[in-house]
């Protein structure tokens, strides 16, 4: 009898927990670690690739290293960020970046569903638009190395020459 009592207080212990805890205890989790990269400095890279992140605080200013987003569910970024070195936005269903975001390093913003790109937009390096809908170029357009239009429209809308005349790039076209 004992036994089977026993047995039968296991199955209680080994109930699993119901899957929606599981997701808000990882959301809970991601904002505890953006909350202590921003208590610490702010320093080296914030990796939250691969999670259901869909924005980041507002008190998040400044990424001193890479900030990886590649395949998380980012739709938003806070206004008057800036990233050190590159923002990797790929596989991602972000569709505009904030006016006043600072990038020294690259942007990846391959098979992204962004939609257009701010006026007097700059990146420090290479920017990634391969497989993007992006139509038009942005007013006053800054690119400090390469510029990746590989299947876009903008590499059937745009010639070489075109896009010279209409940005500053100061690395090659790759299309």
């Amino acid at each position: 009898m004992k036994l089977l009592k026993i047995l039968l207080e296991q199955e209680k212990i080994l109930v699993p927990r119901r899957i929606e805890d599981r997701a808000k205890n990882y959301q809970i989790t991601i904002n505890k670690e953006i909350q202590q990269y921003i208590k610490d400095g702010s320093k080296g890279d914030l990796d939250l690739s691969d999670t259901p992140i869909t924005s980041l605080p507002d008190i998040l200013k400044y990424v001193g290293g890479d900030l990886n987003l590649y395949q998380s569910e980012i739709k938003s970024l806070p206004n008057s960020l800036e990233v050190e070195e590159h923002l990797v936005l790929a596989r991602t269903p972000i569709e505009y970046l904030p006016d006043n975001l600072k990038v020294k390093g690259s942007i990846l913003l391959t098979h992204s569903a962004i939609k257009s790109l701010p006026d007097n937009f700059k990146v420090g390096r290479s920017l990634y638009l391969e497989n993007t809908s992006i139509e038009e170029l942005p007013y006053n357009l800054e690119v400090g190395e390469d510029f990746w239009i590989r299947n876009s429209p903008l590499a059937d809308k745009y010639s070489d020459e075109k896009i010279e005349n209409l940005a500053n790039i100061k690395g090659i076209i790759v299309r």
